[in-house]
């Protein structure tokens, strides 16, 4: 089992009943799932621009993403529906606690300047969105062996129904938030 896993189930749960003085532990946040996802404008010109965007999400997050298609034609982009424009890849369970573990304690740190993460871009249900400007922060990833620096969004699917609990959970995991 996850180290994070285990430190969710002994320490968070007993502090989340504590702050919000639930009755029941089944009451207590809890992180659901983790959706990475990278968008790639360049991908309608170039489609060996997708495989590397996909190889790099399958290293970063050890499961194979599947490929986002573009949902309606916008001719001011060029673009129409069916179009390749994307991969995403939702982590889950074990690979979901590890992902996170990853990023908290290992890429997050690694970022040029890093003064912490906005606390405020939570979306009003208990979710949390993080933009990622490059995928060198994770050292799976080999400078010598990317082409071009790519962004993704992480976003936290929790089962809280505040932002107040959703942010209390994630600061409890160890999210390093802006004071």
């Amino acid at each position: 089992m996850n180290r994070l896993r285990e430190f969710y189930e002994a320490e968070v749960v007993d502090a989340m009943m504590k702050k919000f003085s639930y009755k029941n532990k089944l009451e207590v946040p809890k992180i659901e799932k983790i959706v990475v996802n990278m968008g790639l404008g360049e991908a309608k010109e170039n489609p060996k621009v997708l495989e590397a965007a996909v190889n790099d999400m399958a290293i970063i997050s050890g499961q194979k993403p599947i490929v986002t298609k573009a949902k309606k034609s916008v001719a001011a982009f060029k673009l129409r529906a069916g179009m390749n424009i994307g991969c995403k890849v939702t982590l889950r369970a074990d690979k979901m606690y590890s992902f996170a573990d990853r990023l908290i304690n290992v890429a997050l740190p690694r970022v040029r300047d890093f003064r912490g993460i906005n606390p405020d871009a939570f979306d009003g249900r208990g979710n949390y969105t993080l933009g990622i400007r490059e995928q060198l922060i994770f050292p799976e990833i080999q400078y010598d062996k990317i082409d071009k620096i790519r962004g993704m969004d992480i976003v936290f699917v929790t089962t809280a129904k505040t932002d107040e609990e959703a942010k209390e959970l994630l600061t409890l995991f160890g999210m390093p938030f802006r004071k």
